[in-house]
């Protein structure tokens, strides 16, 4: 067994510096004044760099806050609120120059294990099979750690490891050095979502992978929409060959969670679902719910549920996966002190995401957490939810970081929410209004009123509601099950 090193190269030189100044502190004299300023400039970091930034005096995100919801006694579902995001071009002056501070963590290396032995309590070939003593060890921080992080056989994550990639696309995968999008469709379960809005240095610098199985590659290549050039819109196309999973949704967790171990050298990733449609410009994003929070992962909160025994029992009426696993994970969680939310807990304000959009950035202990979650998805049962708050409890206890969970409506803001391809092809096309202009787009269209190039105008996306007509549907594929937040048609207007 040996471990491939992790640590994406952001650490090794503050390491190198701190191991120097330690060797020479008892030789001169001068080293005791070496590793007090060391230490001063540490904490400078923490009290002033790593707190993040004021905006400009008078920008008006920095007193924006979150109208009361409308009135509307016909729609209670979850709905889009408004968002205040700075213009491309001041996101991206924004940008951190280097990345953030890790707590306690500093480099993270990963196990691989060809010889693996299975034991009785959970575990894949493809996430290794780790004993309770791995498992609590690896909530254990320390400032160098090796843990399990899926792709635990192989040359390298993607090439003979499961979840394996061709060689060329591994190729474009290392060149991604900055921001990446991804999402995944497997089973041709969806259709392909056009992001909408990006800027074009987003086009130009931003990375668009689009993971696939071969069953959705046949699908698309029917269909006259896949070509040789694998590419479709922004995104590439990446096709994925022998799944380490039977199940689509847990296969869809290595690309959620493991961004970081599929581009080793990107800065940051937003993960979104494949049924989304993103609608705002990755920077702003990332400026918005990472750079201004001085976070370092972020996701939505469920818009209804915000306990784990909720969201369990929520599982089982949906069927969702086998009540006896459910109940297996919640007891062993029990045991080891899980107990409903309360305001005990505050200022954390939910223990349960909206987990089909994440936001992250590629720092040790961002990743270790998602290496950590994915570890009790491939343990337990495939829905994240309900390991999450686990995770991260468990994480903070011991250092200073935790999760930014922003409110859902905001997530609705920038990604539109679609229905699978099973029930888009039972649907007719709704009837048109006289004199209603015809935009042809696969989902929902936003209109975005753009400032002027070189315009320092903050935007704030308002969403807003068109009433259509009722479609004419077969109720079989019209469940409640399918039944999410039909987006309207929104706009972003200037403050």
């Amino acid at each position: 067994m040996f471990v491939n090193n992790g640590s994406g190269g952001y650490n090794n030189k503050e390491s190198n510096v701190f191991v120097w100044l330690v060797k020479l502190a008892p030789r001169k004299k001068v080293g005791m004044l070496l590793l007090s300023f060391a230490s001063f400039v540490a904490m400078l970091w923490i009290l002033f760099i790593a707190r993040g930034y004021t905006l400009p005096p008078g920008n008006p995100c920095e007193t924006f806050t979150l109208p009361p919801p409308p009135a509307d006694k016909k729609r209670t579902g979850p709905r889009p609120c408004p968002v205040c995001y700075l213009p491309v071009a001041g996101a991206i002056a924004l940008m951190p120059k280097a990345p953030s501070y890790s707590p306690v963590l500093h480099n993270l290396t990963y196990i691989h294990d060809e010889s693996l032995i299975k034991n009785e309590f959970g575990g894949s070939d493809f996430g290794g099979y780790p004993s309770l003593k791995q498992r609590y060890d690896s909530y254990d921080i320390k400032e160098s750690m090796s843990v399990n992080c899926g792709f635990v056989r192989g040359d390298r994550p993607g090439r003979k490891s499961g979840f394996d990639i061709n060689d060329s696309d591994l190729f474009h995968m290392d060149q991604c050095r900055g921001i990446v999008v991804a999402s995944a469709i497997f089973g041709a379960y969806d259709l392909i979502n056009q992001p909408t809005n990006i800027s074009e240095t987003s086009k130009r610098n931003v990375c668009f992978f689009m993971f696939i199985d071969d069953e959705t590659e046949k699908f698309m290549r029917k269909s006259s929409y896949l070509d040789a050039s694998m590419k479709v819109g922004v995104w590439r196309i990446v096709v994925i060959y022998n799944l380490p999973y039977t199940d689509p949704r847990r296969n869809g967790k290595v690309p959620k969670l493991l961004s970081h171990r599929l581009f080793p050298n990107a800065r940051y990733s937003i993960w979104m679902d494949g049924k989304l449609k993103l609608v705002v410009d990755p920077y702003q994003i990332l400026e918005r719910f990472l750079w201004r929070e001085n976070a370092s992962f972020a996701i939505s909160r469920h818009y209804k549920r915000f306990d784990v025994f909720q969201e369990a029992e929520a599982n089982k009426v949906a069927a969702k996966y086998d009540n006896a696993s459910i109940d297996f994970q919640i007891d062993f969680y029990k045991k080891e002190g899980l107990t409903p939310y309360s305001t005990a807990k505050l200022p954390i304000r939910s223990d349960v995401p909206e987990g089909c959009v994440v936001i992250r950035e590629h720092v040790p202990i961002s990743n270790l957490f998602a290496c950590l979650w994915f570890n009790e998805v491939d343990r337990f049962t495939s829905r994240d939810q309900i390991s999450f708050s686990t995770v991260r409890d468990k994480i903070r206890s011991k250092t200073n970081w935790t999760v930014n969970m922003f409110w859902d409506c905001e997530r609705r803001n920038f990604v539109l929410q679609g229905y699978h391809r099973d029930v888009l092809e039972h649907w007719a096309p709704p009837p048109l209004r006289p004199g209603t202009p015809v935009v042809v787009t696969s989902q929902s269209s936003i209109l975005i009123n753009t400032p002027p190039k070189n315009s320092t105008e903050v935007n704030v996306s308002i969403p807003k509601n068109t009433p259509s007509k009722k479609r004419r549907s077969n109720k079989n594929s019209s469940s409640k099950g399918h039944r999410k937040a039909a987006a309207g048609t929104r706009s972003r207007n200037k403050l």
